[in-house]
């Protein structure tokens, strides 16, 4: 089990992130923008970067959603890898079989 202040740290993030998606899209967008001016694109970057580090998305991490173990998760189920094989072994996974050859 992941220690609870980094899940919520996570979770914060999220938000920051949603908050800010579509004034960071809106920045891109300048920025990328050929036909604008130099300086219009340059003041584009300074506003992008004036943006908190959290607002991008890249900083979020997927998280297991019974554990919140940040390694080995699988974007399909949303677990970890080990909680995925319990599950399977349980049955609670339809179509997920342990691979035997």
């Amino acid at each position: 089990m992941a220690k609870l202040a980094l899940i919520n740290r996570d979770l914060k993030r999220a938000r920051t992130v949603a908050k800010f998606a579509e004034k960071r899209a809106a920045l891109k967008a300048v920025i990328n923008d050929a036909t604008r001016s130099i300086e219009e694109r340059m003041e584009a970057r300074q506003q992008l970067q004036l943006l908190p580090r959290d607002a991008n998305p890249c900083r979020l991490r997927n998280r297991c959603g019974l554990t919140g173990r940040p390694r080995g998760t699988f974007r399909k189920f949303g677990l970890a890898r080990t909680k995925i094989r319990e599950a399977a072994m349980r049955g609670d996974i339809p179509g997920l079989i342990k691979a035997s050859w």
